[in-house]
């Protein structure tokens, strides 16, 4: 039986990556002997312009028919008008919740090919390798109410922040499920000493400690998170947050590998269907340029390979494909190097799929 993927590629530079992953995973089927169906469909601003809505029903219906998601990054200034009720992260979010997906997984490991692209000293990112666990349903990208109106005093806005005790259990057991995997550490973060809905986190979070004895565990508040992951990343193994504050905890993280061009990421519910896509986001500036770096889209294919279908071997030669074409000094304009061999979008595509087959 055929692997379903619905693919969307997106808006920006999303169809440039998103090509490059597609041409990837069909040089994978023939090598490995595997059966995968792609369909793809549009979400984000592409729709919006087709159809007048970020995500249609039909597509809606590919994705949720589909064994696993691949998406490309959505939006642009053509769709940023902050008063308009329809805009493109209203798929992302979506997609998201019709799929039941709650838990945003973002590993960061620094490839020992480029750790001068990075701004921060070698020895502080000597054997970095952590994964950000961000909760998806909850906190204020949901929460009710959220709008814009006119007070006395003129122009209002309010956003709430809610979370129930099951939406942190059951990431934190996700956290704690994937420690026991790898280094036996997770981090909580919160800002319990300020806000109501990170104290029932952390409540939760040490509930949910105390059936895993075997893994090491500590709070954090996000403020000093941020500072810790500059200056002493590696000592940090799973790091949970909620919404908000993982998607910007990660943000930064993508800066200690040298660029967002290089991070997957995957998002899973309770089944093994999950959403693949890279962090970064559809950087109108390049796109059609064939500057656009699609490293983050194949890993994020070999993510898809790992967690929805169980293809290990396949996943793992994608990455040494990637490690290759790396290590040979090919670099893309946002991780280029003096005395690299500098290359376009497509190029680094076809290297990696050189290596691969």
């Amino acid at each position: 039986m055929a692997h379903k993927i619905a693919v969307f590629a997106g808006d920006g530079i999303g169809p440039e990556v998103i090509g490059e992953a597609l041409e990837t995973l069909t040089l994978v089927e023939k090598r490995f002997g595997l059966n995968l169906a792609c369909e793809q469909a549009l979400a984000g601003g592409c729709s919006i312009d087709a159809h007048g809505v970020a995500l249609t029903d039909s597509a809606l219906r590919v994705a949720t028919e589909s064994d696993a998601v691949l998406l490309g990054a959505v939006g642009g200034p053509k769709w940023d008008d902050p008063q308009s009720a329809v805009r493109p992260e209203q798929a992302i979010l979506g997609l998201r919740k019709e799929l039941g997906l709650y838990a945003n997984l973002r590993p960061l490991q620094v490839n020992r090919h480029l750790v001068h692209a990075s701004t921060l000293k070698p020895e502080v990112l000597d054997g970095v390798d952590l994964i950000v666990v961000r909760e998806l349903t909850g906190g204020v990208y949901y929460g009710r109410p959220s709008e814009r109106r006119t007070g006395p005093d003129g122009r209002e806005a309010v956003d709430t922040i809610f979370y129930t005790e099951g939406e942190v259990e059951r990431v934190m057991r996700t956290s704690f499920e994937l420690a026991r995997k790898r280094r036996k550490k997770v981090t909580s973060v919160d800002k319990a000493n300020i806000m109501a809905t990170s104290r029932m986190w952390r409540e939760v979070a040490n509930e949910v400690a105390k059936d895993y004895p075997d893994v090491e565990y500590e709070d954090v508040l996000v403020d000093a998170m941020s500072m810790h992951l500059i200056r002493r990343p590696r000592d940090f193994d799973v790091i949970a947050a909620e919404n908000m504050f993982g998607d910007i905890l990660t943000d930064e993280a993508s800066m200690i590998a040298g660029s967002m061009g290089l991070l997957p990421s995957a998002s899973l519910g309770e089944g093994s269907r999950g959403l693949y896509e890279p962090i970064h986001g559809t950087a109108p500036d390049i796109a059609g340029q064939d500057k656009a770096n699609p490293l983050a889209a194949l890993l994020s294919t070999a993510l898809m390979l790992r967690l929805s279908f169980q293809h290990e071997d396949a996943a793992q030669a994608i990455e040494a494909a990637v490690d290759a074409a790396l290590s040979e000094g090919y670099r893309t304009p946002d991780i280029a190097q003096p005395e690299c061999r500098l290359v376009g979008c497509k190029e680094m595509g076809r290297l990696v799929r050189e290596r691969l087959g």
